[in-house]
């Protein structure tokens, strides 16, 4: 008797017994085929793991598999192997963690057939002729494609003006044939369209370390801003092609996509296909089906990406390898760039991690010579890195954030015929909305949070939750109508530069001023036009944009992340600053950084902004040593929550005192609450397990989560491990 092994996406951690379907054949059960099965009251997409002859289940508790989905697996072994790895190490759920490694589409039961464009030719020894005289339109319709020899598609016929309600007419009266496209590649000697651009010596031999070494290898390619990264990743990708290799790229943000895919589009002569969010479910399965069958040679994608197959893979490039949107922060909680690696490896292709501000792991990889040190130091072109000013705010009178200094610099960079940019971190008219009278903040009544006031519309709303209410009339506390707004974002610093430069466009970029489709192209197209502006924006601006006239870079508070509770507040702060600053002074004109800042006198900030980040980042990684800190301690965080106060503490500390007898050689933190204890209407707590010992923690946790499982509490409270958490909040 068989069994059929089925992984399902349940939060329980092990896989499901189901007796075959009724008449199917023993052949058909291939490891990796979609089944759809029968759970609790549900019926769930799985995906078939093995063929087995003993199950532990008592026959009579085993109901048979509904439906099989696949004749054959529609993702690679080596794709299932790494999502299985991810799910080891990051101590989440197999099921879960293998299906979310499938695309959105094939995971609600999508037929696993990929849509093609079909194209429409006449049938040989044919005419117009074989047509009624009075049959216009479809003489008509039959012309047309008697024009296009090599087929026309049903997209193309529309825009000719042709009648595709027809097409089926004609083909019914054996006039037309409909075919299948397919894509052949151009030659090797044909794969551009532009010719390179010439690079540097440092580009050069970066090109040449990536390009001539066989096998795995995991390239650090360090180079400060504006310095030719992309011509070196465009450049690697065509001695990719050349071989009849697949390359993929992943970027940080949906925003940078459509950039990167234009840079790569007007550069080769191959289909290059995006994935990310913004596609429908069935436009992203199509991209991944392309991917996997070779059709694609170039797949840029946001962090999902990295469970794309490839059928003949070359290269893996992650471009700003140090944000934070490469480590999913809810659910499955992998890090990508890290998964790429380990991908990189099992694939036995080249793996390059871009960045002009690397994560400190990276860097310390490279000292322990498990990465290899790429660094371009130099701009492309004429371009300059650009000077900086620590300005000392201390007892200056600011308008809405802005010194009268600053005001005179933006004037004078205006008048100059150049672009500024103005950055400020927090979206909204203020940060928050004060009682002049009792003191008393506007707060949300879900999170421990202050609420951010937005003008446009006229609302308060929780960046953390979400939650919107209307501005109060009067004081919640004192009941006082004196209600003031406190601090700026970036409505209020954009009227307040309205104000002051009424003949400038000022352009506001952030997810608010973004969210619609399209307004991020129309903003970068008027910035492009190179007329004076200002921009204002948050970090959406300082990723990966190309400014050539943006000659005056202003952070209006550069001491937000200067004294965070979290041990990486001051890595992101630098790299936010480095990453802004560098889109001064790209291109022939010289750049300028103003930092507003209430402590000039910081060591930290002084080193960056005189001795750059490298020297930063050296000092910041003998802290991290020197106070056992990743990369020299290795942690998992126990995140629970739960609706009524004290109760995820509870959880975790009964945690505590049952296990860490068992394992005592890691070190245990807390349970203590999160930063932000109410968030979203829950109270949060966690624990914190560090070793020095990577498989150390490893182990332990593997055996710590069955425990955690079957605590009394562990089905009323929501818990999660979080292996190498970015974000300690």
């Amino acid at each position: 008797m068989i069994f059929l092994r089925v992984a399902i996406p349940s939060p329980l951690r092990r896989y499901f017994d189901y007796l075959p379907p009724d008449h199917a054949e023993i052949g058909t059960y291939q490891p990796g085929i979609r089944v759809k099965v029968p759970f609790g009251r549900r019926e769930l997409v799985g995906l078939l793991l093995e063929v087995v002859t003993e199950t532990d289940v008592p026959l009579n508790k085993l109901k048979p598999v509904t439906e099989i989905l696949d004749s054959t697996p529609l993702q690679p072994q080596y794709i299932r192997d790494l999502a299985l790895w991810a799910a080891d190490y990051y101590q989440h759920p197999i099921g879960d963690a293998l299906l979310q490694s499938l695309p959105v589409f094939l995971r609600k039961g999508g037929e696993g057939v990929a849509s093609h464009t079909y194209l429409w030719q006449v049938m040989p020894d044919t005419s117009a002729a074989n047509l009624s005289d009075k049959a216009h339109q479809q003489q008509a319709l039959y012309q047309l494609i008697a024009e296009h020899p090599q087929g026309i598609s049903k997209e193309a016929i529309r825009a000719e003006g042709g009648q595709t309600s027809l097409l089926t007419t004609l083909e019914n009266k054996n006039l037309i044939i409909k075919f299948k496209q397919t894509h052949s590649l151009p030659e090797a000697e044909h794969l551009i369209k532009e010719a390179p651009l010439p690079l540097h010596p440092e580009q050069q031999n970066a090109l040449q370390q990536i390009t001539q070494q066989k096998g795995f290898n995991t390239f650090l390619l360090d180079g400060i801003t504006g310095s030719g990264k992309t011509e070196v990743y465009l450049q690697a990708i065509h001695e990719v092609l050349k071989k009849g290799l697949q390359a993929l790229i992943l970027v940080p943000e949906i925003g940078l996509t459509p950039q990167t895919l234009q840079r790569f589009k007007s550069r080769f002569r191959v289909p290059v296909v995006a994935l990310h969010s913004s596609l429908t479910d069935k436009q992203r399965f199509d991209a991944w089906m392309q991917a996997a069958q070779g059709e694609a040679p170039i797949v840029i994608g946001t962090r999902s990406a990295i469970f794309t197959p490839l059928k003949s893979p070359g290269i893996i490039i992650i471009d700003e390898e140090h944000d934070s949107s490469f480590k999913q922060q809810e659910g499955f909680r992998y890090s990508a760039r890290d998964l790429a690696v380990v991908r990189a490896h099992a694939e036995q292709v080249p793996i390059v991690l871009g960045s002009a501000t690397p994560s400190l792991e990276s860097l310390h990889n490279c000292a322990q010579q498990r990465y290899q040190h790429l660094t371009i130091r130099a701009r492309a072109g004429n371009a300059s890195a650009p000077q900086f000013q620590l300005m000392d705010i201390k007892r200056l009178s600011l308008n809405n954030g802005l010194s009268s200094e600053l005001i005179t610099q933006i004037q004078q960079h205006l008048q100059q015929g150049t672009q500024v940019l103005v950055f400020i971190n927090r979206r909204g008219f203020a940060p928050s909305l004060i009682c002049h009278d009792c003191g008393a903040l506007a707060e949300c009544k879900r999170c421990d949070a202050r609420m951010t006031l937005h003008q446009k519309p006229a609302h308060l709303h929780c960046h953390h939750c979400d939650s919107q209410r209307p501005i109060p009339v009067c004081c919640d506390q004192c009941g006082s109508h004196a209600l003031k707004p406190v601090g700026a974002g970036t409505e209020r610093t954009e009227q307040t530069l309205n104000k002051l430069f009424p003949d400038t466009p000022i352009l506001r970029v952030d997810r608010d001023s973004t969210a619609r489709k399209g307004s991020m192209a129309k903003i970068m197209d008027q910035v492009h036009k190179g007329s004076p502006c200002i921009l204002v924006g948050t970090q959406m601006l300082a990723k990966g944009h190309h400014f050539p006239k943006v000659t005056l870079v202003a952070i209006l508070d550069a001491d937000s992340g200067l004294f965070s509770t979290d041990f990486r507040g001051m890595e992101r702060t630098a790299q936010m600053i480095i990453q802004v600053a560098g889109r001064a002074g790209r291109a022939d004109h010289p750049g300028k950084v103003i930092l507003q800042t209430h402590h000039a006198e910081h060591p930290l900030l002084t080193l960056l902004a005189t001795k750059g980040y490298e020297v930063f980042a050296q000092e910041e990684l003998k802290l991290r040593q020197q106070y056992q800190l990743p990369p020299y301690q290795h942690i998992a965080i126990i995140r629970a929550e739960a609706p009524h106060s004290g109760r995820a503490e509870g959880f975790l500390h009964s945690i505590k005192e049952q296990q860490s007898a068992f394992f005592s050689q890691i070190q245990w933190s807390g349970p203590f609450p999160s930063p932000m204890e109410k968030r979203a209407g829950v109270f949060r707590s966690q624990l914190i397990l560090s070793s020095q010992s990577r498989p150390l923690l490893q182990h332990s946790l593997s055996h710590l989560c069955p425990g955690i499982e079957d605590h009394p509490l562990a089905s009323r409270i929501r818990w999660s491990i979080d292996v190498d958490p970015y974000d300690m909040h």
